[in-house]
């Protein structure tokens, strides 16, 4: 879907993001190494690289690895660079917008996003897809570049014992980032959230059933939803929605000391 586009999310929807995963002609193998792939592609709508990942987890069943990427309480637990993150509302069963807030390294500005997130649970099959949108309650606010998603996606499958995940996105930070810092996310982000999210899907079961209500997955039971119905007209970008940010200059940042990021936990 397009960047600012409020819809039910379609099977072709999810049918490209299967094929970003799925076909590797025109794209460049960056990274191999510990059964993780990590590919890249340009593309006309953005001078931002689109970055595709590929594993398997022999040890970890597809769908504990579907709840992981959809529990926000747990994700509190793991996810060090969040700031913020919760529900503004739903669109369906399927569909819902949120708001996420992470902390970037020094000595960047912290980014947030407003997303639009669809999945679709098929057996076996796991699709999780999102991409950015406006709300008018929640606009660009100070002390934040607002980012832009114009795709992040997951596709979960049975491999084996375990689940192969393939993982694209095509982020866009906004502001006017330096190449060393661009190159240094292409290169690392991939396996560092491979690695955090076989570690985190381990715990996962664990720590679910020590909670006090178990069962509470709205992702799988719409009825366990206590956000709002999104009304669409809230969700209009006007032409002064902008962030006074979104053209923050960066590019003369110096970077911070080296770090093996591809080893790191």
């Amino acid at each position: 879907m397009d960047v600012g586009a409020v819809k039910i999310a379609e099977d072709s929807d999810f049918n490209m993001l299967k094929t970003l995963i799925d076909k590797d002609e025109q794209w460049k193998l960056e990274y191999d190494k510990s059964n993780i792939k990590v590919w890249i592609r340009s593309t006309s709508n953005s001078s931002i690289n689109i970055v595709k990942m590929k594993t398997v987890f022999l040890d970890i069943k597809p769908s504990t690895i579907y709840d992981v990427l959809h529990d926000p309480e747990y994700r509190k637990e793991w996810d060090e660079h969040m700031l913020s993150s919760f529900d503004i509302g739903y669109l369906n069963p399927n569909n819902d917008v949120g708001y996420y807030a992470i902390k970037c390294p020094a000595p960047m500005k912290n980014r947030d996003f407003v997303l639009q997130r669809s999945w679709l649970d098929m057996g076996n099959e796991k699709l999780i897809i999102n991409h950015s949108i406006y709300h008018k309650d929640y606009p660009p606010k100070k002390g934040f570049v607002r980012g832009t998603s114009h795709i992040t996606g997951f596709v979960i499958r049975p491999s084996g014992t375990g689940a192969f995940l393939g993982y694209v996105s095509q982020t866009d930070p906004q502001g006017k980032l330096a190449p060393w810092l661009v190159n240094k996310v292409t290169q690392f982000f991939g396996p560092k959230l491979v690695k955090k999210l076989h570690k985190v899907s381990i715990k996962y079961p664990a720590w679910k059933e020590a909670q006090e209500n178990p069962n509470h997955k709205p992702w799988y039971f719409p009825e366990q939803m206590s956000s709002p119905r999104i009304c669409v007209e809230d969700c209009i970008s006007t032409p002064n929605h902008k962030s006074s940010y979104t053209s923050l200059d960066e590019s003369s940042l110096a970077p911070p000391p080296r770090q093996n990021y591809s080893d790191s936990d």
